[in-house]
Parts: structure tokens; sequence; C-alpha cells
């Protein structure tokens, strides 16, 4: 392959994986060799834990919106994970929607706070919009207000309360917008 088609393949492949930079971090889709270092974030940083094969299933199902934050010495600060559904909307009244759910996303505690929160659900909102998806929601510990407010900055709605929705018994909000 001459040179220079081998420096547009190169420069194909990275724009398909460094999405982009947040200070010092690089917003990049998530590799199976990422997933013990994701799966050690969710048991850091949040008290809901998945399966190992739940983690596998979400990147294999939909790369485009299962992201980490690499800080610069190559560590996994953050992630995001994602699934497309298709079902009721809740932003529309008796509406169907192909909507995307963010399932799961979590900074490490000494990474918050330089942005990557906001961008991993920017660019995995991004990732939705490709695979089609007119909406997006979530849910949140009604307690967790830094996360809520991100996502009210993010031009989220609180859409209803699930009661006891947490295995603590927590009550969630469920948040969504258009996308």
């Amino acid at each position: 392959m001459p040179k220079n088609a081998l420096e547009v393949a190169e420069k194909e492949i990275l724009q398909n994986v460094i999405l982009r930079k947040v200070g010092k971090y690089t917003i990049r889709r998530c590799t199976l060799e990422d997933l013990p270092d994701v799966i050690a974030i969710n048991w850091a940083a949040l008290p809901e834990h998945y399966s190992d094969s739940f983690f596998e299933d979400r990147l294999r199902e939909s790369p485009e919106t299962f992201l980490v934050a690499e800080s610069a010495d190559g560590k996994i600060a953050g992630y995001i994970m994602c699934r497309v559904e298709y079902g009721f909307s809740h932003l529309r009244r008796y509406g169907l929607a192909r909507k995307g759910h963010i399932v799961s996303v979590a900074v490490l505690e000494e990474h918050r706070r330089f942005g990557i929160g906001r961008a991993l659900v920017e660019e995995a909102i991004k990732g939705l919009k490709q695979r089609g998806c007119s909406e997006v929601y979530l849910e949140v510990r009604v307690s967790n207000e830094p996360a809520i407010r991100l996502y009210k900055e993010l031009d989220f709605q609180t859409s209803t309360v699930h009661h006891g929705y947490y295995r603590d018994g927590e009550n969630a909000y469920l948040m969504s917008r258009s996308i």
C-alpha cells in the first residue's frame, strides 16, 4: 500500500476510535481489552453492578455507544455504556420510538470535574443518533445532584420517578430528551 493510502487508512481508523479530546483525556470507543478496567470503575464508583457478560453484551451490541475516557498515561478514568431499544416513547404520548438507554456512566472520583462525564454523554448521544434513535433516556438516583445538574444542562427532562428503583430502595428519576 502506498504511504499516502496507509496514512489515510490510519487516519480513518483513529477517527473511528478516538472521538474527542477533553483536556488530558481522550474519549474513545471501548475495546474488549478495556473491560476489566471498566468493570473495576463500575465497582469503585457506583453501588449498582452488572455481570461481566452484561458489559460484553453491551459492547458487542452497541460499540458506537460504549465509550471510555483514557488519561494521558493510558489509564481508563471513566466509561459510558448504552443500548438501543424499541418501545413506548418517554417524550410522546402513545408513540413508539427507537430509543437509546444510557445504562451506566461513571468517572473515578479523582478524575471528576474535568468535563469527562459531559463528553462521554455527548459522544454517546451522537452514537445513539447514528444507530437511528430519536430519543435517549436514563435513570439517576434522586440524591445524585451533580449528575442531575449535568443531565439538565444537556437538556434532559425528568419524565417520571421510579419509586424504590435501586436495590437499597432509593428512588430514581427517569430523565429523557430527544436527539
